[in-house]
């Protein structure tokens, strides 16, 4: 499982993507489990990347992500 997080540059609105933070989680909690780590995650992340602005954020499989928007 994944967890989605659509960032822009903070300098830079116009410029933003997706980017794919690997969720370990058992198949049987999926779901559950990516929205109950989801904001821990997301608040690490965004503390090692001050430069990138967190606009939204969803869970999903694998490899749909990792693209501009």
């Amino acid at each position: 499982m994944e967890l989605i997080l659509s960032i822009c540059l903070v300098a830079s609105p116009g410029t933003c993507r997706e980017e794919a933070l690997s969720v370990s989680v058992e198949k049987l909690q999926v779901p559950m489990q990516c929205l109950m780590t989801a904001m821990p995650t997301i608040a690490e992340w965004s503390e090692t990347h001050p430069k990138w602005k967190v606009l939204k954020w969803r869970c999903a499989s694998p490899g749909v992500a990792g693209r501009d928007i």
